[in-house]
């Protein structure tokens, strides 16, 4: 029988509901918990371009991201793990804040 990721891996992440200082450290957390091949489904109330920035800058091809929706009042993400054998798991950043913390993320936060 043939396996593949089913919806019991996507893990949905509003950041709606986080407080915009947090934002940026809890998405990171979240993605470093997944495995390869689970999804973090990510909505927001903007288009987080720097905190892409961010991602691809910390994890490389190790994220994947997929928009599902991209609309002036919501924004869904598909975030998916795909770590291949040889390459090692990253190391943790330094945060330097994050939305709304003063580091220079740049969102407006809505």
């Amino acid at each position: 029988m043939h396996t593949h990721t089913s919806d019991l891996s996507v893990f949905p992440f509003d950041a709606r509901g986080v407080a915009k200082r947090f934002r940026h450290a809890a998405i990171f957390g979240a993605l470093e918990s997944l495995n390869h091949g689970e999804r973090m489904r990510f909505v927001n109330d903007h288009d987080p371009l720097p905190l892409l920035g961010q991602i691809e800058q910390r994890y490389g091809g190790q994220v994947l991201i997929n928009y599902v929706e991209r609309s002036p009042q919501q924004v869904v993400i598909d975030f998916t793990i795909h770590v291949a054998d040889s390459e090692p798991a990253p190391a943790p950043a330094a945060q330097q804040g994050g939305c709304g913390g003063g580091g220079g993320c740049g969102c407006s936060g809505g």
